[in-house]
């Protein structure tokens, strides 16, 4: 399995939601509420949410 970061760091929401979706795997996004925005997203999308491991990163597993 290919692993690919997206570094959405400095950008807003919607925009770490809208890079996640076009690539999944790692995000990397400080924007506060990538927090609650990401896990969701992988909720509404049926995309597992793997977690996030450090700081400003989060997982996501492709399902479909």
């Amino acid at each position: 399995m290919i692993e690919l970061e997206v570094n959405c760091l400095d950008k807003r929401c919607p925009l770490p939601v809208i890079e996640l979706a076009r690539s999944i795997g790692w995000v990397l996004a400080d924007d506060p509420a990538a927090a609650v925005d990401i896990p969701a997203w992988c909720r509404m999308r049926g995309q597992e949410y793997m977690g996030s491991p450090a700081p400003s990163t989060y997982e996501v597993r492709r399902l479909s």
